[in-house]
């Protein structure tokens, strides 16, 4: 479990090939001098167990559903990736509860400055849109954001100068795939209140007279 707070990002130092998917070996911050073996780190917002570690690097696995779900597929040596130690219990919550767990690929369809801030539009998948609310939490590239706006399945957000200077954000463009994790609860709300009915049983006559309307 993480929250979203980025501490420091690494250079993907490597980038080797193994049966189910890539092995990868990124530079480890001076502040990441605790880890160990089998300890997860979220990396781009997808948290990955560290396999080995070697002076000032680490390495880890991504197969699999990882691979099919994120823009781990993608990535290329040299790429500076947003890292993120996993949160102890007795840590403050400065972000959100974030997993680690992709949920879908957006699109960077708009990324302006605006004073000191930038303003960043994303476009999601139709289906991740309905867990996403104004002034909700969302976790873009493992960054906890704070939704400004929603429409359509465009969604905006505010970046302060210090999100900007400490997240690869900086180095994004328009057209840019990034990994999103929308907010857990939001989740599990949906499936207490649709029990075992389909999606599509949603709204009905019986469907409020089961929520007691």
């Amino acid at each position: 479990m993480f929250t979203g707070l980025i501490e420091e990002t690494g250079k993907l130092l490597l980038i080797e090939k193994i049966a189910s998917g890539k092995r990868l070996k990124i530079s480890t911050p001076k502040i990441f001098d605790d880890l160990k073996v089998d300890d997860s780190v979220s990396v781009n917002g997808v948290c990955l167990t560290i396999t080995r570690l070697n002076g000032n690097s680490f390495w880890c696995d991504a197969v699999g559903e990882t691979l099919n779900k994120t823009t781990l597929s993608n990535i290329l040596q040299n790429d500076e990736l947003n890292l993120e130690r996993a949160l102890h219990l007795a840590d403050r919550l400065g972000g959100h509860l974030v997993q680690g767990h992709v949920n879908g690929i957006g699109s960077i369809t708009q990324l302006t400055k605006l004073g000191e801030n930038f303003f960043l539009e994303i476009n999601l998948p139709e289906k991740l849109i309905k867990y996403v609310i104004n002034e909700g939490s969302i976790a873009v590239d493992g960054i906890s954001l704070t939704v400004a706006k929603v429409a359509g399945t465009k969604i905006g957000i505010s970046i302060i100068p210090h999100t900007w200077s400490k997240t690869n954000l900086r180095f994004r463009k328009i057209g840019d795939r990034v990994n999103i994790e929308t907010d857990i609860f939001a989740k599990y709300v949906e499936k207490i209140l649709l029990g075992t009915q389909k999606q599509d049983d949603r709204f009905t006559d019986g469907w409020f007279k089961n929520l007691g309307y």
